[in-house]
């Protein structure tokens, strides 16, 4: 029966495997420019990966002066457009036709009097007006970073892993936390440009903590005393991770630091949000109704996809 449960888990994660990829964020990105009074422009752009044709974008009350045919730039489709409005875009409706659930859209307007709007358009709110008082706030970033965290397989699959590793409640806030601090450290340093690492080979190492995480959770390793200490190592090198994804859309320099900040408290939002979850997965695992293995069936789920997540990064680097 133990080698029954053992080659299930296994075939079971390599049906996973063959559908299912760490995904990336990718968000469109809209940004305009206030040139002169009612005059913007700009640039749409939006993921060359993303399934289907890209999305389009329009503008309640205002006329496209420019849109030229997308050429394509790293992984975008970059369109550059200039949009004349009735004296200003703040009170205007902005829309999105074309979003999926994969991709969101990212908006980004800085107006004539230094104020600038940041907004965040999903298939479930693809159109808003923009305030008359725009927020000095980029809040936007904090979304962007809880949908990161979410839609990040491979960061939730390493939390997820952490909880096996950690003894005792107080120790697992420490975990978390350090985490936390650690990939917050690194994105910072590589957003500032003092760190530059390849993207490609940042995401295959990620993949190299989850197999060895997978291996410590295999072996019921316990860290009781400093479990802290293996969260930060290892956050350093997913910070890297957060700050690549980041870098590819770009970030408001007009309020780096709060884009920043904002965006490490989405990621640790998103952690936060996990965890409960996590923890009744485990908790339900380990009762009768199951009869596996739990840290056997966790060390296979996470030791397989990292593997597959491991193959596939190496061969796109």
């Amino acid at each position: 029966m133990k080698y029954l449960i053992k080659f299930l888990i296994f075939f079971s994660v390599s049906i996973m495997t063959s559908y299912l990829g760490s995904h990336e964020m990718n968000p469109a990105r809209l940004t305009l420019e206030e040139t002169e009074k009612g005059f913007y422009s700009g640039s749409w752009m939006f993921p060359a990966n993303a399934a289907g044709l890209p999305a389009e974008v329009s503008f309640t009350d205002c006329e496209a002066l420019q849109r030229n045919l997308p050429t394509i730039q790293g992984k975008y489709l970059v369109t550059d457009i200039e949009v004349e409005c009735d004296l200003t875009l703040k009170g205007k409706e902005v829309a999105f036709k074309g979003l999926t659930r994969l991709t969101d859209a990212l908006v980004s307007i800085k107006f004539l009097d230094e104020t600038t709007y940041e907004g965040l358009a999903s298939i479930n709110n693809p159109k808003f007006n923009i305030p008359q008082e725009v927020s000095i706030y980029p809040v936007s970033y904090f979304w962007l970073g809880v949908e990161h965290l979410l839609s990040g397989i491979d960061h939730m699959l390493f939390v997820f892993g952490l909880l096996f590793l950690v003894s005792g409640a107080i120790n697992l806030v420490k975990t978390i936390t350090a985490f936390t601090i650690a990939h917050s450290i690194t994105l910072a340093l590589s957003v500032l440009d003092l760190v530059s690492v390849p993207q490609a080979s940042t995401e295959a190492f990620i993949a190299l903590t989850i197999i060895y995480l997978a291996l410590e959770v295999g072996d019921r390793h316990k860290y009781e005393s400093t479990p802290w200490l293996i969260a930060f190592g290892f956050g350093l090198l997913h910070g890297l991770g957060f700050a690549g994804a980041l870098s590819e859309i770009g970030i408001n320099n007009d309020s780096l630091l709060l884009s920043l900040l904002f965006f490490n408290i989405g990621i640790e939002a998103g952690q936060l949000l996990v965890l409960p979850f996590f923890g009744l997965v485990i908790y339900l695992l380990k009762t009768d109704m199951f009869k596996i293995e739990v840290n056997s069936f966790a060390s296979y789920l996470i030791g397989g996809l990292g593997t597959y997540w491991l193959i596939e990064r190496i061969l796109s680097i």
